[in-house]
């Protein structure tokens, strides 16, 4: 899977830069944007990959070992006891290699993994990054995070507590909606900068700027690999 910095070239950074600043021009709250390449290791889905690739490897090897009955007269095939012991091997290469395909092919790996593990490993880490990232931390308790995964392709918006109580639930869960719809239709900046935008304008109605109010949190795109 190609890193997730390699897919943000300086002006596209600059432009979600600019939308955070803009949003935040108008209202108090704290606004950080997120993407990272994936939100979980995911060594589950690779293994039953392996297996999927180990038993592939069995059956070819299975189809393609002479018959020990079909000359019973005859002492110069295989052993049943070199036979088994070609086909463990076959099984132990299979498995490596559908670990290793795995682990370096993102639609392999998507392909094995459950859609309620990859959900419950973005919002875990979209949790995770709320706090790590010192977004529960703003002094007014106005921070939202904007949350996109690439590899699971979901995205998450984590608000603090005066953001949940003047904005609500549903209204979080639709920017969230939007943001998805527009990542599935257009470029990830553009989403990300409308889905900010989109935020500043419900923010500036119910937690307006005040003259003294200081930035706590950087304004540019965070990037993880």
């Amino acid at each position: 899977m190609t890193r997730a910095n390699a897919l943000f070239s300086s002006d596209e950074r600059q432009q979600v830069t600019q939308a955070v600043v803009a949003a935040e021009s108008n209202s108090s709250a704290e606004i950080m944007p997120v993407v990272a390449k994936s939100s979980g290791r995911y060594d589950r889905p690779e293994d039953i990959a392996g297996l999927w690739f180990g038993m592939l490897a069995l059956c070819a090897t299975w189809s393609v070992l002479p018959d020990p009955a079909a000359d019973p007269n005859s002492w110069s095939g295989m052993t049943p006891a070199f036979q088994l012991s070609l086909l463990i091997v076959a099984i132990l290469i299979g498995f490596l290699v559908g670990v290793l395909l795995a682990s370096r092919l993102t639609w392999l790996r998507a392909l094995f993994t459950p859609k309620a593990q990859a959900a419950a490993e973005v919002m875990s880490r979209a949790r995770s990054l709320f706090f790590d990232r010192r977004v529960h931390h703003t002094s007014g308790g106005t921070g939202l995070l904007i949350y996109v995964s690439l590899f699971e392709h979901q995205a998450a918006v984590l608000a603090d507590q005066v953001v949940l109580e003047k904005l609500g639930q549903p209204m979080l869960d639709e920017i969230c909606e939007q943001l998805t719809t527009d990542l599935r239709s257009g470029t990830i900046p553009d989403a990300i900068c409308k889905a900010i935008a989109t935020a500043g304008e419900k923010l500036s109605a119910v937690l307006p700027r005040d003259n003294d109010d200081v930035n706590e949190l950087p304004d540019a795109l965070v990037v993880l690999d």
